[in-house]
């Protein structure tokens, strides 16, 4: 592939589009599916590197898993079956599989090494590391900052445990329900907002005793998944950058067919719709245990709004191409209460402002998120993606 790409304006965008399968399912469908007893078989699998390197894991671990392309067949060990590695998993550059196998191996009575890129191994793991340590497993990080590699001792036998965690978070709260499977007792999560519920969902289609409260997260253990079929929905975060472009070109109309429409994963359809953004849903439907919908987008008049609180957590993923929705809105956009985006794949926040500066949009950075003053047209640049 070319490492530069010339783009030319487009004038209008029209028709269907229906996006591939949803990250954050992908992942969680592999790793229940090889602890549940029986064949699970995954449709609409997503074929990112990120997906692929939790595949590659699970069949180091001992998972026979048949790839077919969109459809996935994974033959489950249940929670027990699992073997120890040959050799070090390396996990690219994805953060959901590092921190959720990490939940699983607790349990694991076998030594295994987690690792991935230089990017992976500066993003932090001591909020998986604490209450996987409390639940009685044995973890080594790298440093102060407790980063990978992550060398797990696990345990047969971890205890259940009450945490409440200090910042919502969809990754340490699966890692520990992941962990909880195996535990003998009521595994208790109290969330401060609510992040994505893809975990809770889904271990509730495959038959685990779990139940959610509002901001609280119970499951009784061990628990005994059965193998099912699962319908990933299309990736609302992929969606995401087709909903601005229909957005901000003129004469604009565009169907988004088969979108997740999870409450706490699309929060960047709520910020758009405080903006003015005219995005309609239609059809809505279920599908692998998620609210699934079609979108109609067209054209729209966009403002800039504040954000912050719970939104931030349920858009977390979404900031980038709001902040382009913000560059051409009216007005100034403020993101508070976002210090998450400095510690994501990349510092978010200055990477993002950086290349907004560069196309003639005046940007203020805070430790916590950033000022975006709108424009009415962005300058041509050379972007480093």
């Amino acid at each position: 592939m070319a490492d530069r790409l010339t783009i030319s304006p487009a004038r209008r965008m029209r028709g269907r589009f229906t996006p591939p399968g949803d990250k954050s399912v992908s992942h969680r469908a592999l790793i229940l599916g090889a602890l549940a007893e029986g064949r699970t078989l995954i449709r609409g699998f997503l074929r990112a590197d990120d997906c692929l390197r939790t595949l590659s894991a699970l069949r180091a671990l001992g998972v026979d898993i048949e790839d077919r392309g969109e459809q996935v067949l994974v033959q489950g060990v249940g929670l027990h079956g699992l073997q120890a590695p040959a050799h070090l998993l390396d996990l690219g550059n994805s953060g959901t599989s590092i921190r959720l196998l990490a939940g699983v191996l607790a349990s694991q009575p076998f030594r295994c090494t987690l690792s991935g890129d230089e990017s992976l191994r500066r993003r932090p793991m001591g909020r998986i590391i604490e209450p996987l340590q409390l639940m009685g497993a044995r973890i080594c990080a790298c440093g102060q900052r407790q980063t990978a590699p992550l060398t797990i001792q696990g345990k047969s036998g971890l205890r259940p445990i009450e945490y409440r965690l200090k910042q919502a978070s969809a990754q340490v709260k699966s890692a520990i329900l992941l962990a909880g499977l195996s535990c003998r007792g009521l595994t208790r999560i109290i969330e401060p907002g609510p992040s994505r519920d893809h975990t809770e969902r889904m271990l509730a289609m495959m038959g685990a005793d779990i139940e959610q409260q509002g901001l609280t997260v119970k499951l009784r253990g061990p628990g005994r998944l059965q193998g099912v079929e699962i319908e990933v929905v299309g990736d609302f975060s992929a969606a995401a950058f087709f909903i601005a472009a229909a957005l901000l070109l003129p004469d604009a109309e565009l169907l988004i067919e088969r979108v997740g429409l999870n409450p706490r994963r699309s929060g960047f359809l709520d910020a758009v719709r405080r903006m003015g953004g005219r995005v309609q849903v239609m059809r809505r439907d279920s599908a692998g245990g998620e609210p699934v919908g079609d979108l109609l987008v067209k054209s729209s008049r966009l403002r800039g709004i504040e954000v912050g609180g719970d939104l931030v957590v349920r858009m977390i993923d979404e900031f980038p191409i709001f902040g382009v929705l913000a560059a051409l809105a009216e007005g100034e956009s403020v993101i508070r209460q976002a210090a998450e985006l400095r510690v994501k794949e990349s510092d978010r926040i200055a990477t993002l402002s950086a290349e907004l500066a560069k196309a003639g949009v005046e940007v203020e950075q805070f430790a916590d998120g950033m000022r975006i003053r709108g424009s009415k047209e962005l300058q041509p640049a050379v972007f480093d993606s």
